[in-house]
């Protein structure tokens, strides 16, 4: 019989009881004076109710019912029950009854997992991957290795295509870059990667292709499988600077400057193809000082080695340089000899505790240290032009491909401390920094052209800075230097005024996609960039009405004559174009494809690598849509480009 209270608590508690929906599926019956229990009207099982006059709730209740304890009422109150959910959820099973699943929608989720995380394709038939999601899902049907590749290919190819989209809308040109990796067979893998800026001033740099070719190149693949690229991704007659590295013959290069310059006029000829990439350049540097003090610094790694191989003898250092009272920034490491910065910091860590190294013997029977005093004096000159190496490569790791107008800075500073250095009356270092010196100014030659043109775009240094520079590294030579950089600059910006005011075709192979535009093409080169074969051609008449007009400025003039912007701790140079386009129309179409030069070639973890990196053996095993899905994608979903707050661009905080 049902339980009913005559008294008027229990009324009240009554009226309680109707107003939550739990009472819909229980009954309450009397069992014993006093106390009375709650029956589930499907299964039947009891639960404590009253006790004494001691309400127990309902939460026990509703997790009977809406939880699926009660498997005959599972997802009743799914829709029902009261906004505060119990907060223990023991032995309960998630009400899912209104959510349906989506095995296509699964598929992407795993194949953006695998791309994302470099999961092998196979993981999809491992056993264990199975038992998992069904756990998860007992609906999910099992995926083949087949079905997962065309899921990753599939969304690689909608991807690119967005990007594709992306960069038919770019106002301006796109620079490239290449790296090689080996593998294990007698071919190598190129990276194609991508800089420019969109209409947003927002910068890019994802990875277009990635291919594989005979390493190393003879017979010419390379060439035309980058002429191949270019097509596939609309940029023929778009391209404004390509950077490799000296892996690349010096052959493979002229072919490329050849053929390069004749359809992208731009380029000055190939003045803009560059075989210097920035950190392979610091890395050999760093890697020839270790090479000349390999001894000593073995030596070090070894001592580092014994402290590091026991959580007690650690203990012991660390106790005896408590004792010795000897100060310490940086924790003992042991280095990774494929990563010279972490040589560097195990040579630093160590030189600041070799008191503590030389006394270690006598607590430590079995440690032996042969480093005598002179060798750790060396080790600390090493660490001192280590570390301007150091810093001149970690601009590259702080924010990854920064814009060009950051490394004339840098690399000038490099420089001046290089040769100082190897002028230095210490025959050791001397000795050790002269052969440094000598490579480094090489690159400096070199590469000072492009990375002076592209600090000119900084409107807080304009040709102020090159100036003064070339007159401390150069002294009475620094005018020719200065006269060349202004050149160039006049020459590139007289190129994109002929862009504007000429005719334009389009570039796409569709005769009526019109999103793409460049000048007709050059039919010849002759030492000068605009010279033609057919007499006064265009270019011409519009290059004599140009430089024949005197009383003409240019906005290239106006700029550069302009009082430069203040030095700031956080400069946003991008924005500072983007705001003053309409003001340089022309000569900030030039800025946005200077600052996107890549000056290296290498991506933000690569910076300090000592080798080549290597393919893998799975991957090299992959077809070669599957590798290049898998590697774009990746690097795709991984970088895309954030929007540029305007506002908050300059943030004006005096230096």
């Amino acid at each position: 019989m049902e339980f009913n209270i005559p008294d008027s608590e229990t009324q009240q508690n009554s009226r309680r009881r109707k107003k939550s929906t739990v009472w819909e599926h229980f009954t309450v019956k009397k069992d014993g004076p006093g106390c009375a229990r709650a029956y589930c009207k499907r299964c039947q099982k009891s639960f404590a109710y009253l006790k004494d006059s001691k309400q127990s709730g309902t939460s026990h209740l509703k997790r009977h019912i809406a939880l699926g304890i009660c498997q005959k009422n599972l997802g009743i109150l799914c829709s029902k029950t009261d906004a505060n959910p119990p907060k223990k959820q023991a032995r309960a099973k998630p009400c899912l009854a209104a959510i349906s699943f989506d095995q296509e929608r699964c598929n992407s989720k795993i194949a953006k997992m695998i791309i994302l995380h470099d999961y092998p394709l196979h993981i999809v038939e491992h056993q264990g991957f199975i038992d998992f999601v069904r756990a998860l899902q007992p609906q999910f049907n099992p995926l083949s290795f087949n079905a997962i590749q065309g899921d990753c290919v599939t969304m690689y190819l909608r991807e690119k295509q967005n990007l594709l989209n992306l960069i038919d809308g770019i106002p301006g040109r796109v620079n490239l870059t290449l790296d090689l990796w080996t593998s294990n067979q007698t071919s190598a893998y190129v990276f194609l990667r991508g800089h420019f800026i969109d209409g947003d001033w927002n910068l890019h740099h994802p990875i277009l292709n990635v291919f594989m070719v005979p390493f190393p190149d003879s017979d010419g693949s390379l060439n035309q499988t980058i002429v191949n690229c270019l097509s596939d991704w609309h940029l023929k007659g778009r391209l404004f600077t390509l950077a490799l590295d000296k892996f690349f013959s010096n052959e493979t290069l002229g072919k490329l400057r050849s053929l390069l310059s004749v359809n992208n006029p731009v380029i000055l000829n190939g003045q803009l193809l560059s075989q210097n990439c920035y950190a392979r350049v610091l890395s050999r540097l760093a890697l020839d000082a270790l090479s000349a003090m390999r001894e000593s610094i073995d030596k070090v790694r070894e001592s580092v080695k014994y402290v590091k191989s026991s959580k007690s003898i650690e203990g012991n250092f660390l106790n005896l340089r408590q004792q010795l009272q000897v100060p310490s920034t940086m924790d003992l490491l042991i280095d990774d000899q494929n990563k010279w910065d972490t040589i560097y910091h195990m040579l630093v860590a160590a030189c600041e505790l070799k008191e503590v190294f030389a006394c270690f013997d006598a607590s430590n029977p079995d440690f032996r240290t042969t480093l005598t005093l002179d060798d750790w004096k060396q080790v600390e000159k090493l660490c001192a032009y280590l570390k301007y190496l150091y810093d001149a490569a970690n601009i590259l790791t702080v924010q990854p491909y920064p814009t060009a107008n950051v490394f004339f800075l840098e690399v000038s500073k490099l420089q001046v401390e290089l040769t100082c250095a190897a002028l230095s009356q210490d025959p050791f270092c001397s000795h050790l920094i002269t052969p440094l010196q000598e490579k480094f100014d090489q690159y400096w030659r070199e590469s000072c052209f492009v990375l002076a043109v592209a600090v000119v775009m900084d409107p807080r240094y304009k040709m102020k800075l090159v100036e003064s520079t070339f007159a401390k590294i150069f002294g009475e030579n620094a005018d020719q230097w200065i006269r060349i950089v202004e050149d160039g600059l006049h020459e590139l910006f007289l190129e994109y005024n002929i862009i504007q005011v000429l005719p334009f075709t389009a570039t796409n192979d569709d005769e009526g996609n019109e999103a793409m535009i460049k000048t007709e093409p050059f039919q010849e080169f002759d030492g000068s960039l605009f010279a033609a074969d057919d007499g006064l051609s265009d270019f011409e008449f519009y290059i004599s009405d140009f430089t024949c007009n005197q009383q003409f400025k240019t906005e290239l003039d106006e700029y550069l004559e302009e009082p430069l912007e203040p030095r700031v701790q956080e400069f946003d140079i991008l924005s500072w174009w983007r705001i003053n386009g309409l003001k340089y129309p022309t000569l900030s179409r030039l800025a946005s494809d200077i600052l996107c030069m890549p000056i290296s070639t290498l991506s933000a973890d690569a910076v300090f690598d000592t080798e080549i990196r290597k393919m893998d053996s799975y991957r090299s095993s992959l077809d070669s849509l599957t590798l290049e899905a898998l590697i774009c994608t990746k690097d795709w979903l991984q970088y895309k480009s954030l929007p540029i707050n305007v506002p908050n661009a300059l943030v004006k905080i005096e230096c």
